[in-house]
């Protein structure tokens, strides 16, 4: 009985967690994450201050969640085994399109976009804790590819810089800056594709 009391109060604070930080965005994009209170967030989430503040006491430590959230499936899954560059590349591919397609990733970079000359600190969240243990993540998958033998490169991390780039160049960029943008799941599948294709020639050892 226990146990099942202890995960019934663990599902009800994920989603309490989730509706909090549903609630943050919205009102960060509404009203700017200067304006926005932790209290004005409690009332629009439907959850008592008392619980809000328990879970983030402060709106650091709920920009700090948020980035976690938008980032937390890509830093769950783990990296292809090394041996296949052109399986491997099409997995982390697709799977960082498929990232980079949540609103909710939109809304956080829309959010740092439009804080950044007053709160350089959120930028700073979501580069140190979300897209650069991403990139290291794709950057050390590429040295294990070379250590295995079936690539070849001399900066990993120029390497790393240009995948993602051509995926991210098509697929979340111009989602973020154009007002209608929208890209088809067959299209982000062929940019993927593409990206994969070119990357391997230029550092396959076997091309």
């Amino acid at each position: 009985m226990l146990g099942v009391v202890t995960t019934y109060h663990q599902r009800i604070a994920r989603e309490k967690r989730a509706l909090i930080l549903a609630a943050a965005t919205e009102l960060f994009l509404e009203l700017g994450y200067d304006r926005t209170s932790l209290a004005r967030i409690a009332e629009r989430s439907g959850v008592s201050r008392a619980t809000l503040f328990k879970q983030f006491p402060t709106k650091a430590a709920l920009f700090d969640a948020m980035v976690t959230e938008s980032w937390s499936a890509a830093a769950e899954e783990a990296p292809p085994p090394p041996g296949d560059i052109t399986g491997g590349l099409t997995t982390i591919g697709r799977r960082y399109a498929e990232l980079l397609s949540r609103a909710q990733m939109t809304d956080l970079f829309r959010i740092v976009i439009a804080e950044l000359p007053r709160f350089p600190e959120l930028a700073n969240a979501q580069f140190s804790q979300g897209k650069l243990p991403y990139f290291e993540s794709v950057r050390d998958y590429l040295l294990s590819e070379q250590d295995a033998g079936t690539i070849r490169v001399d900066d990993a991390d120029l390497a790393a810089t240009q995948f993602l780039g051509m995926i991210s160049n098509y697929v979340f960029w111009p989602a973020l800056l154009v007002p209608g943008w929208e890209v088809s799941a067959e299209r982000a599948a062929q940019v993927v594709d593409e990206a994969v294709r070119t990357t391997a020639a230029r550092y396959s050892t076997t091309s």
